[in-house]
């Protein structure tokens, strides 16, 4: 099972395609770093804890 990598804060909108500071919750709803700050990185959708979302790419030495 894999991350759905959203593109955009769901907030606010702001382009999250280049930057490693997305925030994401178990159900994967995506943040930018200032409304993750603002909502003290509680998602408002599931009351969940907001966390640095991973980055993307390929595993090393997993085949």
């Amino acid at each position: 099972m894999t991350l759905e990598m959203k593109t955009s804060c769901q907030r606010c909108t702001e382009d999250l395609t280049n930057t490693f500071s997305a925030y994401i919750c178990t159900y994967e709803c995506t943040f930018c770093h200032e409304c993750t700050e603002e909502m003290e990185f509680v998602c408002p959708n599931c009351g969940g804890e907001l966390v640095k979302r991973p980055k993307s790419g390929k595993v090393r030495g997993v085949h």
